[in-house]
């Protein structure tokens, strides 16, 4: 295999109980990776001349089998037939590398501590609430980042969150009995972790907990679904609020824009309908009447929607017209804002939106004209010097709007910045004046969403060193 040949990897849970499971090297490391599977249940059997004192301690509380030094090559490969997986943590590599051929030759997995291209498979970071298992990995090229993604998620997980999965599992064919569709149990599920369920758990009142259990069993009743109107942020993922990533991992449908990328689309659930309702300039694939029906089709169906855009649903984004035909047809539905493109792609150009030496209000605008007519913009109400414009969909009228400007009364040296793609890697971004701003974006040639900036504040973008 080349050096910098990429290793791909397909994360599985392995069940390993009553296995048995052979550990070649008896120093720290191995020892390390035995912590692992102490309390899985399984047979553990270690070669090695010497073992260290940890090993010595496991070995005497029955925890595992010391086999002495490893045998021969035709001896090794017989005893590991009916074995489930073998790991190698010697600190010699030319001999760990002869041990795992001879384990490749029997099709037993194998690992070789801290060397993928000598093993079939890996073993990650683990967070372990039993039975619930989270495992990082990036495929053995980066190990401390595996660590450094540990120490970001297990704050975040309840120390219950074991004690919950041990529960819905406990009666989970209760549950199928009762209501033996699919789609009904996974939402009654649902409303059980998201009402009282999870705190009656914590509370170690298992009574309690069966009773609300039973009360919403009883109570179940298919019902209109809810909408969920959510601002996606202005592209970069990781600006999706906590209440959004929640509504995309619980939608069973979801109507999505043009602008979103892939990346926020894949936190979507794996398992709920993507429907791609995207307007592009004279490619307006689905009309807003036949969103309005969509959404009303999936409610009746009982459905959890989200109907996701980019940026904020109510700045330019129709979420308020969608949210009066939601009212309208007496239909629930929830408002989730996301960080406007305005907000967010002015942040993470460095451009304040206000200062108190030249900008104390701001007001935001669209550049989109209807085919064939002009641009309808509140003129008298932008030419305030003390104001930021902030222009949405501007990029097909951006030289006739700077020209007008000037005409109006500001100077042809008024400061004026574009940005494409904000907030995401590929953004760019010109700064420049109202004469010369329309031939900067044609000369990089900028392409939508461009989202432009006209003030004094543009002189003050701040650059970190």
């Amino acid at each position: 295999m080349d050096a910098n040949e990429a290793i791909n990897y397909f994360p599985i849970t392995l069940r390993i109980d009553g296995s048995r499971i052979v550990v070649v090297g008896g120093g720290n490391i191995a020892a390390r990776k035995i912590r692992l599977l102490i309390n899985k249940n399984a047979k553990i059997e270690v070669f090695a001349k010497t073992v260290c004192p940890e090993l010595k301690q496991l070995h005497q509380n029955n925890c595992v089998e010391l086999m002495g030094e490893m045998p021969l090559q035709a001896e090794f490969k017989n005893h590991i037939k009916t074995c489930r997986l073998v790991f190698i943590a010697t600190n010699d590599h030319v001999y760990n590398k002869k041990i795992s051929q001879w384990v490749m030759e029997t099709n037993i997995p194998v690992c070789v501590v801290d060397n993928p291209k000598l093993s079939s498979f890996i073993t990650p970071a683990i967070i372990d609430r039993d039975p619930v298992l989270i495992a990082i990995s990036t495929g053995g090229a980066a190990p401390v980042l595996n660590r450094k993604i540990r120490q970001v998620i297990e704050p975040l997980l309840n120390q219950s969150v074991g004690k919950i999965a041990q529960f819905m599992g406990k009666y989970r064919t209760w549950v199928k009995k009762h209501l033996p569709n699919t789609c009904e149990r996974r939402k009654l599920w649902e409303a059980f972790l998201d009402g009282q369920g999870s705190s009656l758990i914590e509370s170690n009142n298992e009574k309690k907990c069966f009773d609300y259990l039973k009360a919403l069993t009883k109570n179940y009743k298919t019902s209109f679904g809810e909408i969920a109107l959510v601002g996606a942020g202005p592209g970069d993922p990781d600006l999706l609020t906590l209440k959004a990533l929640h509504c995309l991992q619980n939608a069973d449908v979801v109507l999505h824009d043009h602008l979103l990328s892939s990346e926020i689309l894949n936190r979507v659930r794996r398992d709920a309908h993507l429907i791609y309702v995207g307007k592009q300039k004279k490619k307006h694939t689905v009309s807003q009447k036949e969103i309005n029906e969509l959404l009303q089709f999936y409610a009746y169906q009982g459905k959890k929607v989200v109907r996701l855009k980019g940026g904020d649903p109510f700045i330019f984004g129709r979420g308020g017209e969608e949210a009066e035909y939601l009212m309208n047809a007496h239909i629930p539905f929830r408002l989730i804002p996301g960080i406007s493109a305005a907000n967010g792609c002015a942040s993470a150009s460095g451009i304040p939106l206000t200062h108190r030496d030249c900008a104390q209000t701001c007001l935001i605008l669209t550049g989109h004209t209807q085919e064939k007519k002009p641009l309808d913009v509140p003129w008298e109400s932008m030419m305030n010097p003390h104001q930021t414009l902030v222009i949405y969909m501007g990029l097909g009228s951006l030289d006739f709007l700077c020209q007008e400007l000037v005409k109006k009364g500001f100077p042809s040296s008024w400061p004026a910045a574009a940005i494409e793609k904000g907030t995401l890697p590929e953004q760019k971004i010109v700064t420049g004046t109202l004469e010369n701003l329309a031939k900067l974006v044609t000369q990089h040639h900028f392409e939508s969403p461009v989202l432009i900036i006209i003030g004094q504040v543009v002189s003050h973008r701040v650059i970190s060193p």
